[in-house]
């Protein structure tokens, strides 16, 4: 991965790497802490994704579509990564941290087919900016579940 076709950000969530995992893990789960408003839920999938899963997705950017997803990367309460046609991917890497899990959420566009046209459309960083508010969502779910 390129550091410069990258954009991360990331939180510390009070809760155990299998706990954040968990919520990554199940495609079900997406809509309640997307932070970009495009996710509006799942269309089919398993319950819990692995290395070569598959899962569709409902969207909506400026008018409601579907996309297909496959899970790229993944290593139990560590990484989960996933990317559709497009091949960008959104990455999520876990660490114990003091207080919890430090959870890294990267857009990864060095994958793509066409960096290039999404740097120019801007998505580089608009995802920096829903990055962040889908750790604050997802940091959010967690802790009020975990009590």
């Amino acid at each position: 991965m390129a550091a410069n076709q990258v954009v991360s950000r990331t939180v510390i969530i009070n809760a155990p790497p299998e706990r954040v995992f968990e919520v990554l893990a199940n495609p079900y789960e997406h809509a309640n802490f997307d932070g970009s408003g495009s996710v509006r839920g799942q269309l089919h999938g398993p319950e819990r994704l692995e290395l070569g899963a598959k899962f569709g997705m409902r969207m909506r950017i400026l008018l409601p579509y579907r996309i297909e997803n496959e899970v790229v990367e993944f290593e139990a309460d560590r990484l989960i990564a996933w990317r559709h046609t497009g091949h960008h991917r959104w990455r999520y890497a876990l660490e114990p941290a003091e207080g919890g899990t430090r959870v890294t959420e990267s857009f990864d566009w060095g994958t793509a087919r066409s960096p290039k046209a999404l740097e120019l459309l801007g998505y580089p960083k608009r995802n920096a900016r829903s990055i962040e508010q889908t750790l604050a969502r997802l940091k959010k779910l967690i802790e009020e579940r975990t009590g």
